[in-house]
């Protein structure tokens, strides 16, 4: 079965990723990791980590974001990690074709890595 959700859900959905990603007493983080989960750089990111949604896209507030002391490695995902420090998401990063592109996956320590954009969209 297929759903169709209406423009007013898919905000809904939306602002409630970034209502989780909230949540906890630390600094949200968006991790760029080997195919391992080892970390290869780090991202804070802002309290509220996204705008609010519109038509169920929510857009990471607060680019460009970097981290200036990679630790360095092959990236091969990211996870987004709420305040908290658990894990509430990831998905595929790569040159071209992934949720995240990025010029190389090859990143070397003390690298800085830049996150120039990024949106979650909650389909129609």
């Amino acid at each position: 079965m297929a759903l169709t959700l209406e423009t007013g859900l898919r905000n809904t959905l939306a602002d409630a990723i970034d209502t989780h990603i909230n949540t906890g007493g630390g600094t949200a983080q968006l991790k760029f990791e080997t195919s391992g989960d080892v970390e290869v750089a780090t991202i804070d990111l802002q309290n509220p980590a996204f705008g609010a949604a519109a038509t169920g896209v929510i857009t990471l507030a607060g680019t460009p974001l970097s981290d200036s002391s990679a630790t360095g490695g092959t990236v091969a995902q990211f996870s987004i990690y709420d305040r908290g420090a658990t894990k509430v998401l990831e998905g595929t990063v790569s040159t071209s074709g992934a949720d995240i592109n990025i010029t190389s996956v090859s990143v070397a320590a003390t690298e800085v890595v830049q996150l120039t954009s990024f949106t979650i969209t909650v389909p129609a």
